[in-house]
Parts: C-alpha cells; sequence; structure tokens
C-alpha cells in the first residue's frame, strides 16, 4: 500500500474510531435526552394518570409535589373552575379548554408556544376525575434538561478531539519517526561516514527512498574509495619516474656515471618524461570525455579502412616482434567521431601487441550480426585472469606488477577506449585464457550506420 493511501486510511480510521468511542460512551449515559417531545409527551401522560387515580382532597398535595420537579399544573372543569396550586404563569383561554375536553386521551395537545420560553412547553389532556371531565394542562421548563444536554454534546466534542489528536499523534509518530531517521543519516553522511546504512520492512515511497539512500551512500562509497585509488594510482605515476629522472640526473650531475654510459642514461631519463607526458595526456584526455563538453563531431566515414590505417600504423611494433596479422574485414560505415574511433583501436591494436609474444599472431575481424558491427581483436598473448577482467576498464588498473614492469603504460588505455564508445552508445567486453590469449570484442549498433 502506498504511503498516500495509508495515510487516507489511516486518518479516517481515526475520525471513524473516535467517533464510535465516543458514540459507546455517550450510549451509556445518555439514550434519549435529544427527544424533548417524546419526552414531554410521556411525561404529561403520567401526571395524567396520577391525577386520575389520586383522591381529589389529594389533588392539591400531588400538585405541589410536582412543582418540585418543574411541573406547573392547571386543572379545568367543564364550566371552567379553576384548580391549581398557586397563581398560574400562563392563562389558558375558553377554547383552548374546550378543545382539549373533546380531545381523545391519547393524544396530547400542545398549545402553541407564542412568546414563550423555548425550553418551555404547555400541554393539555383530558382527565376524568370524580366522573367528571376536566382539562389537565401541564407546563414543563426543561431548561436544565437541555443544559444537561448541551453539556453532553460539548463533552462528546471534546471527547472526539481528544482521542482523535492522541491516535493522530500516535500514527503521525510512525510516519515521522523513518524521515527523521533518513534526516540524522544524511547528517552523518555529509560528515564523511558513507558507512551508514537504515533498515526498513515498508515497500511504500519512504521504504523505496530508504532503499534509495542505501543505494546512494553505497554508491557514494565507491565514488570516495575510486578517489582515493585515484590519487593515490597518479601520486605513484608521477612519483616513479619523477624519482627516476632526480636520480639520474644527480648522477650524472655529480659525474658518478662515466663518460661512456651516459648516453644510456639519459635515454632512460628521455623515456621517463615521455611517460610523464604520455601519463599527462591521458589524464586530461579522461578528464575531457567525462566533462560532457568533449568536441564531438561525428561523420559517416569506412569503418574497414580506418582500422587497416591503424594496422599500418602500429606496423613497427609488430613487425618488430614478427607478429602475423590476419585481417578479416567486411566493408561497413559508421556514422561515429573518427578522431575518437581511431583512438580506440589504436589503444586496443597497441594493446594486443605489447600482450603477445614474438612470433605470434592477432587477428582482427569486421562483420555484422543482428543489426550491430561486431569488430574482434583477438590475440595469442599470455591472457588474462578471470579475476581480473571486471577490472580491465578500471583506471590506472594493471594486472600484475611483473607484467607492468615489462609493458609500458599507466593504466588509462582501455578506460578512456570504454569512455570513447560509451559516448558512442556502443559497449566492449573481453574474452580471456590464461596461456592461451585474449579478445576484445566491440559492438556498434547500427541505428545510424550505413
Amino acid at each position: 500500500m502506498s504511503l498516500y493511501s495509508r495515510i487516507v486510511v489511516t486518518f479516517i480510521s481515526v475520525v471513524i474510531i473516535s467517533l464510535f468511542i465516543s458514540y459507546l460512551i455517550n450510549s451509556l449515559f445518555f439514550h434519549r435526552e435529544l427527544f424533548i417531545e417524546e419526552e414531554v409527551t410521556k411525561h404529561t401522560t403520567g401526571v395524567a394518570e396520577l391525577v386520575e387515580i389520586a383522591q381529589v382532597e389529594k389533588i392539591p398535595e400531588l400538585f405541589e409535589t410536582l412543582s418540585e420537579f418543574n411541573f406547573e399544573l392547571m386543572l379545568i372543569n367543564e364550566e371552567g373552575v379553576l384548580h391549581s396550586f398557586a397563581d398560574p404563569s400562563f392563562i389558558i383561554d375558553r377554547e383552548t379548554v374546550i378543545t382539549v375536553l373533546q380531545s381523545s386521551k391519547k393524544e396530547p395537545h400542545f398549545l402553541p408556544q407564542n412568546e414563550m420560553s423555548s425550553t418551555t412547553r404547555i400541554i393539555g389532556k383530558p382527565v376524568e376525575i370524580a366522573n367528571e371531565r376536566h382539562a389537565l394542562f401541564v407546563r414543563i421548563n426543561f431548561e436544565e434538561e437541555l443544559f444537561a444536554i448541551k453539556r453532553v454534546i460539548f463533552f462528546t466534542l471534546f471527547l472526539v478531539l481528544f482521542i482523535g489528536s492522541l491516535l493522530i499523534l500516535l500514527a503521525s509518530r510512525y510516519f515521522v519517526n523513518p524521515i527523521k531517521k533518513l534526516t540524522d543519516a544524511a547528517k552523518e553522511m555529509a560528515t564523511g561516514n558513507f558507512s551508514v546504512r537504515l533498515k526498513s520492512k515498508n515497500k511504500d515511497e519512504v521504504g523505496e527512498l530508504i532503499t534509495s539512500f542505501n543505494y546512494m551512500a553505497s554508491e557514494l562509497g565507491k565514488i570516495d574509495k575510486m578517489r582515493e585509488d585515484f590519487v593515490s594510482n597518479v601520486s605513484h605515476e608521477i612519483q616513479s619516474p619523477l624519482t627516476s629522472i632526480r636520480g639520474f640526473t644527480k648522477a650524472l650531475k655529480d659525474d658518478v656515471i662515466p663518460k661512456d654510459h651516459q648516453e644510456e642514461y639519459l635515454d632512460i631519463i628521455y623515456q621517463e618524461t615521455e611517460r610523464l607526458s604520455r601519463l599527462s595526456d591521458n589524464l586530461l584526455r579522461l578528464a575531457s570525455l567525462e566533462s560532457e563538453h568533449h568536441p564531438y563531431h561525428p561523420g559517416k566515414y569506412k569503418l574497414d579502412e580506418q582500422i587497416r590505417r591503424t594496422v599500418l600504423a602500429t606496423e613497427p611494433l609488430w613487425k618488430n616482434k614478427n607478429l602475423d596479422i590476419h585481417l578479416e574485414l567486411e566493408s561497413h560505415h559508421v556514422f561515429a567521431d573518427q578522431d575518437l574511433f581511431e583512438q580506440v583501436w589504436l589503444n586496443l591494436i597497441t594493446n594486443a601487441i605489447r600482450y603477445t609474444d614474438e612470433n605470434g599472431m592477432i587477428e582482427i575481424s569486421l562483420k555484422e550480426q543482428a543489426n550491430e558491427l561486431i569488430v574482434s581483436i583477438k590475440d595469442t598473448g599470455k591472457g588474462i585472469p578471470k579475476e581480473a577482467v571486471p577490472h580491465l576498464f578500471e583506471r590506472f588498473y594493471k594486472v600484475d606488477k611483473a607484467r607492468s614492469s615489462s609493458v609500458k603504460g599507466n593504466g588509462l588505455g582501455l578506460s578512456i577506449v570504454k569512455k570513447i564508445l560509451a559516448l558512442h552508445g556502443c559497449s566492449i567486453r573481453v574474452e580471456s585464457e590464461e596461456g592461451i590469449g585474449s579478445t576484445f570484442i566491440v559492438r556498434i549498433p547500427l541505428l545510424e550506420n550505413e
């Protein structure tokens, strides 16, 4: 159930429960106080029955007793003779007396209120006293009863308000507590603690929010770890050549190195400066690609020709190792940034050459399959351990130290390749087996191609 539905159902339930409890409490104490007319009729009928069964000489005493209960009585016979306990506060005209005398005993006659108080009723009813018909008029003042009813209503409303407020307060805490915990966790994470996690058993919007928060904290923790690793790796990649350059230049300056070996050490210094230059270029290129402001100029061109040119450009490298290059390229056009794609093929082919032993073979193919262009670059090198494959495209990642020492690289080439391919909506995956070789497979969608 969604949070919105829960709030609606909860508050409706709170109101219903409050009203139900109030109704039960009122029902225990007040049953028919609001039915004034019915009560007045019942009282008048009861008084009439008392008057009829009372002895004639006891009627004044009865009237006096009933006056204590806010009953004012008047008895008029057919001749108009008035019988009353005291001077009556109301006057009955002759026509009304006749009407009451001629009416049925079952139906009392209510006199018009006119200017009487709204809490007063006068009822006429015929009675038989000593075989003589009389008109009995009863004036009832129910002001106290009305005040009691108002007090009941006030108490009921207050009870509804109190019970409803109490239940809503408890229900609100149920909804607010997860938000409060989420706020506290966000403040904790703002201090740099990305290990904070929240638990939630609900599957509503708050539960989804907590799940998203946990995912965000996890991702931020990974980013923070990547940042630390990045700084560490950059520092290491820069510090290593700088240490070499500093040591060799000091040795040359102090004439520690013999004259006939100085050229060799100068070559090493030059190679280290080139290494720093490549690192700087790759870092700038990667930063530019990730900034989403990198120059992007796609155009239609022949992909197979571009791959052939890249193979020719790397000829000195693979000829030096006496490698056999086997090409199987279908003719296809692509719509992409030609310069960026050239970086992709150059990096992948160069890596294949670097990691393939002498007299090995590299197979490069281009074919169409299921509305995609598949570029495959396969080498017969040492292969990549299975545990290393998922990390190949991470920055500065190197499979092992032995391999890194024999190959000049800084671990950014494949990161740049993946970023360029992602920019074009393409993908890349690796298939490798140690001792046999590796295959890099690039998939290029044909949405805008050809």
